[in-house]
């Protein structure tokens, strides 16, 4: 029996968060965060953490390849987790992180943007965007020694491919500080959705999330930024950089519909370059959670080729 409204559940999204009625927020899932290294022992790659904005607690994670020169492609990379869990600072991103760095010889910005319940939707694509401007003015002296804003890529996993789609397509319209241009964006595993009345229990579970994080969302479970195909949706020509990679796994829930965005941005009159790379026997997010496999190792390849095009 509860004895407390502050042990009274007011509302849960199974699996990932429980809102309480005094209005405290408990997450179900999460994976064990971790400090910065100046050294990586694995990889050599040294990372620190920044603060991008102290108004809207606003931060970064970067890392910096081991032999760095004055010239690496940038990453503006975004985590997953439904937009609600997970951190630019937990143990598995940090690794993830660290084999890209490294393999791909990229210096990576990984934002720490805020999440939902607590800061709903678009809160998440703000805090994306001015950190994108953020490296944009070289106001760290890692991007302005070592960084090169004219191979700019943004990119995430799951949620954060939702945001790196969002982010390139506003890229499209606005202009980011100084007249950088995004090069190219990965769109991995995403969080996008174009069948509300799918059967998939993965799809229905995309839907509760969206729902959950972005209530007041323009168009609902139909809005474009989660449907970018949907009815009176942005024409997808307008994608705001100049090469498009989608990465999918054959064993995602979502995965017809990230083949069908993939054919919908070729079939747009998108003016730049559009890949596709899928991943057979995997599921969502697999080279995440088990970056030494062999499939995972392949999509790293698929990436660095990508980011050095």
């Amino acid at each position: 029996m509860m004895n407390s409204t502050s042990e009274e559940v007011k509302v849960e999204l199974p699996g990932f968060v429980r809102v309480y009625k005094d209005g405290s927020v408990e997450r179900l899932f999460g994976s064990p965060l971790g400090p910065p290294t100046l050294e990586d022992p694995k990889t050599g790659v040294s990372s620190k953490d920044v603060t991008i904005s102290s108004d809207k607690n606003l931060s970064a994670r970067l890392y910096l390849p081991k032999l760095a020169s004055n010239n690496h492609p940038i990453l503006v990379y975004f985590h997953g987790g439904g937009f609600c869990v997970e951190s630019a600072f937990s143990l598995p991103h940090q690794r993830y992180m660290n084999i890209l760095a490294s393999q791909g010889g990229v210096v990576i910005v990984s934002v720490e943007y805020r999440l939902a319940p607590e800061h709903p939707l678009p809160t998440a694509y703000e805090d994306c965007w001015t950190s994108l401007n953020w490296v944009a003015s070289l106001q760290d002296p890692w991007l302005a020694s070592h960084g090169s804003l004219d191979a700019l890529f943004i990119g995430g996993d799951s949620s954060g491919a939702n945001i790196a789609h969002n982010l390139a397509m506003r890229a499209g319209t606005e202009s980011l500080d100084n007249g950088v241009k995004i090069l190219g964006a990965f769109i991995s595993h995403s969080h996008l959705m174009d069948d509300p009345s799918s059967s998939n229990l993965d799809v229905q579970m995309g839907y509760k999330v969206w729902n959950f994080v972005y209530p007041d969302a323009p168009g609902g479970s139909n809005s474009h930024m989660i449907n970018p195909m949907a009815d009176g949706a942005p024409s997808l020509a307008q994608l705001g950089c100049s090469r498009v990679l989608v990465i999918v796994a054959e064993k995602e829930g979502q995965r017809d519909t990230e083949i069908r965005y993939y054919n919908a941005v070729r079939n747009s009159g998108f003016q730049g370059s559009v890949e596709l790379f899928e991943t057979k026997g995997e599921g969502h997010c697999f080279h995440i959670f088990s970056p030494d496999s062999e499939n995972a190792k392949l999509l790293f390849q698929r990436l660095t080729s990508f980011l050095h095009k």
